[in-house]
């Protein structure tokens, strides 16, 4: 496997071009039979609408690509396929929870959820709800999925004025760091308090990771790329 290239980056132009999707369209009778199945498997799985990127481009410190909207099912079968169309990618924002002593604090996707298992930072695929008009907010998307899977407000970070995009087959994920005014273990306890009252949580604990001894096989490439490149940073 390549390894992931991290560009820093202060400016996104994330735009919103709707268009079909040729795998989508041609390949509908094996997706639908895919999500059924999934569903079978994990039947909280909604087929809603989200959104996948195109034409990627990194200029500097900016970062500018087209997004379009199709269904769950699509982009579930598209992974699971292992990425047949290579135009189209996955350009998702992620929040990389930091505490006031330096650890980073990543969340363990539920098992009924499409990830179940994995470990990385609250994050989400856009969708529909992360559109200002004709364009992809992705620190707005960052912040609602934080405030979904922790219970945190934007009240209780602060955000970094720059984003890491972490690039990957298939994959760019762009991470901004969350400062939290708070130690590791007393913000884990909070989020994971938060995490016993919800209904149908997403995350069913939280990590705290310090060093590189932390990672485990759960956690995806683009999560050790980035926290290995900042410890180093650190260090």
């Amino acid at each position: 496997m390549t390894s992931p290239v991290i560009h820093r980056i202060t400016t996104l132009d994330l735009a919103y071009r709707p268009s079909p999707w040729t795998f989508a369209e041609q390949r509908r009778a094996e997706i639908d039979a895919h999500f059924a199945q999934k569903q079978s498997e994990k039947p909280g799985l909604f087929n809603g609408r989200i959104l996948l990127g195109r034409k990627p481009v990194f200029s500097g410190t900016h970062f500018r690509a087209e997004y379009f909207d199709t269904d769950f099912a699509s982009f579930l079968a598209w992974r699971d396929f292992g990425g047949p169309d290579d135009e189209v990618f996955n350009g998702f924002g992620m929040g990389a929870l930091r505490s006031s002593d330096g650890a980073y604090l990543l969340g363990e996707m539920s098992s009924g959820t499409a990830n179940g298992g994995r470990i990385y930072f609250p994050s989400g695929t856009p969708d529909l709800d992360d559109l200002h008009g004709d364009a992809v907010d992705l620190a707005g998307s960052v912040a609602r999925e934080v405030g979904e899977e922790t219970g945190l407000e934007p009240s209780d970070y602060v955000a970094a004025a720059d984003w890491h995009c972490v690039v990957t087959p298939r994959s760019i994920a762009m991470m901004r760091v969350l400062d939290v005014d708070m130690p590791a273990e007393a913000l884990r306890q909070r989020i994971e308090a938060n995490l016993a009252v919800q209904v149908s949580p997403e995350l069913s604990a939280m990590h705290v990771v310090r060093r590189i001894d932390d990672f485990t096989a759960t956690m995806p490439v683009f999560v050790t790329a980035f926290i290995a490149a900042q410890l180093q940073v650190v260090a």
